[in-house]
């Protein structure tokens, strides 16, 4: 049977709370990786952290944001991490987005659309009048004729998205309760496979309080 896929947000700058994450999410029940965001490679010990980890999937969110240069730049600037996916705006472009495809060789370059913490409310603050759901499909198509290796999207813009991408789909905003935190368009994780994700993301509902027992509750959760 296959296995869910589960990457553990392990947002701390603390080595040993994350080490205390990746120790306490080892199970054979669900495929699980890693993803390291701004908060642990900016700290002091961090980035060296994830340069020594060995057998795991890393994921690095970095959210690469610039011209093509910076982003070709940035992108052989952290190959010694031995990093299996990246993030960047699919905003930054298509030209952006090609020539960190071309340089990318075994990174998977995942595409960022909408942040989950934004709804409709929220983009026309920024100056977006395109409908939320109109500028995800726009955006999972530019990803698509750039070849990237995946996106991210709300669990609830998955269906469409997959009309125009038909690689990897990775989803955040993913809760076991009703308790949104800062995201705006959350899903549970049996709804979220449902619609048709690869590979979901989960933070706190998992890596605060007791991690073994969370862990447990999902496992119990995917299979109801």
């Amino acid at each position: 049977m296959k296995k869910n896929k589960i990457f553990i947000a392990c947002d701390s700058k603390k080595i040993s709370k994350i080490k205390k994450i990746i120790s306490e999410t080892q199970n054979s029940k669900i495929k699980v990786g890693y993803k390291f965001g701004l908060e642990f490679l900016n700290s002091k010990n961090g980035r060296n952290f994830v340069s020594k980890l060995k057998n795991k999937i890393i994921f690095a969110d970095l959210k690469i944001h610039d011209i093509p240069n910076t982003c070709v730049s940035t992108i052989k600037a952290i190959k010694d991490l031995n990093v299996n996916y990246l993030t960047m705006h699919i905003s930054s472009g298509l030209d952006a987005l090609k020539t960190s495809k071309k340089v990318s060789g075994k990174i998977k370059i995942i595409g960022v659309t909408i942040l989950t913490s934004l709804d409709h409310k929220s983009l026309k603050e920024i100056g977006f009048d395109k409908n939320l759901k109109k500028l995800v499909f726009h955006q999972a198509r530019l990803a698509s004729k750039a070849k990237l290796d995946a996106i991210v999207c709300s669990a609830q813009e998955v269906e469409i998205v997959k009309k125009v991408f038909k690689k990897e789909i990775i989803t955040p905003g993913i809760r076991l309760d009703s308790k949104k935190n800062d995201q705006k368009r959350t899903l549970t994780p049996k709804q979220a496979f449902k619609n048709g994700s690869d590979w979901l993301v989960i933070g706190r509902p998992i890596t605060q309080g007791n991690i073994k027992k969370n862990m447990q509750t999902l496992i119990d959760h995917l299979r109801q």
